[in-house]
């Protein structure tokens, strides 16, 4: 197998006449999706415990918040995977969970999830309209690439920025991709993760002090509606979804081949997010940087089976809502530069795919540079973040460099 960008084969034409998730599984589509879910946790779970103890929350309301969050990934990711057979990974709003630790304190929690209620109600409306889906198509697809490869390039340049820390694990793991990579490609992430925790343990990085088994349970928190909070919560979780999570989301299914249609997509996850905020869910929307982890080439060679990736890591999503604090401790266990490299190592495929497409076409090249740049930038305007600023800034782009094409 080839290390070079995998060509954008139809997963349409090469997927199975019938649906068999055991049959299509392999080794890399579950580490895939245990690596997504892994990378999701430890980089914004500790937003959530930030904002709850900011805001007072009980230590049950924190549990239920993660427990609702996780169900409804689970769930969703499992199920609009195997719909549609297309590696569909459903994710919480990291920049909404970033918005709350500012916003939370100011508000009664029962106002808190009435605002919730209406964010998930703007976001079904959104895709039961199919509005979304009039939008994206008007995207240049070199641009979409060129997005999807700005929002990884950031996670992708951590193994080195890991490096200056963690020095011979960083180099283990790296070499080890790269030895497993020339000969068995397939197992290239497996074997470097295995290789990681071994090295890991050897240098006295895994820490398990904190990890014991405790369950998760729902608690529910009636609503309360307010104009103050759904103005001052619910609309900025709403655009923040939109702009952060769902538009990339859809960008990084688009570069890696799917053209499974967005509508229902948004419908579902936000009819989800309608039913967990009672239990503290803020909203749960497509992924981004860990769908990638099970769209590209490393989580299977052949796209039609890479949705088992998305499966197996909706699967530890529900672990993660049942067992809750334990699976939290569990991920704590072990080093951060084991995280995020193995999680760059794993979307150095995606990246070079989208880098490629995105430069196929000149007359959008300029434009696809622009929203490289200005996306990897990693620029927040308006408490909005760069994917949306790229995608913004290559469009206007496109627009008057190529004005019929825009």
């Amino acid at each position: 197998m080839s290390s070079s960008p995998s060509p954008q084969l139809s997963p349409a034409a090469t997927a199975p006449r019938r649906l068999n998730p055991l049959a299509d599984t392999s080794l890399s589509t579950i580490v895939a999706g245990f690596v997504a879910a892994m990378t999701g946790y430890t980089s914004s779970l500790v937003l959530m415990f930030q904002a709850g103890q900011a805001a007072h929350l009980s230590d049950a309301q924190i549990s239920s918040w993660i427990w609702a969050l996780s169900i409804g990934m689970g769930v969703c990711t499992i199920g609009l995977s195997l719909r549609f057979r297309a590696p569909i990974v459903i994710a919480w709003s990291t920049p909404g969970a970033a918005l709350l630790v500012a916003s939370l304190p100011h508000v009664e929690y029962a106002q808190a999830i009435g605002a919730f209620i209406f964010c998930a109600a703007l976001l079904t409306l959104v895709g039961v309209t199919g509005w979304f889906d009039a939008l994206m198509k008007r995207i240049p697809s070199g641009l979409a690439s060129a997005l999807l490869a700005g929002i990884l390039f950031e996670i992708g340049i951590e193994i080195f920025r890991a490096a200056q820390f963690q020095t011979a694990l960083v180099l283990t793991m790296f070499f080890t991709y790269l030895i497993v990579k020339r000969f068995v490609p397939r197992y290239a992430i497996p074997t470097t993760l295995v290789a990681g925790t071994a090295a890991a343990g050897g240098l006295g990085l895994l820490d398990f002090s904190h990890f014991h088994v405790a369950l998760a349970h729902p608690v529910l928190t009636m609503p309360s509606f307010s104009v103050a909070a759904c103005v001052s919560i619910g609309i900025p979780l709403f655009v923040v979804a939109m702009a952060s999570q769902n538009v990339p989301g859809i960008a990084v299914l688009r570069a890696d081949g799917y053209t499974t249609p967005s509508a229902p997509l948004i419908a579902t996850t936000g009819v989800a997010s309608l039913l967990l905020a009672p239990f503290g869910s803020h909203g749960i929307n497509l992924a981004a940087i860990t769908a990638a982890i099970c769209t590209g080439p490393e989580a299977h060679e052949n796209p039609a089976r890479r949705y088992t990736a998305a499966v197996w890591g909706g699967i530890f999503y529900l672990l993660a809502g049942v067992f809750g604090a334990t699976i939290a401790a569990l991920f704590a266990a072990f080093p951060k530069e084991l995280v995020v490299s193995v999680a760059a190592l794993a979307l150095f495929g995606s990246i070079m795919s989208g880098l490629a497409n995105a430069m196929q076409d000149v007359k959008q090249r300029e434009a696809a540079l622009v929203t490289f740049m200005v996306t990897a930038s990693g620029l927040t305007l308006l408490s909005i973040g760069s994917a949306f600023w790229g995608l913004v800034a290559g469009v206007v782009t496109q627009a008057v460099l190529n004005p019929r094409r825009a």
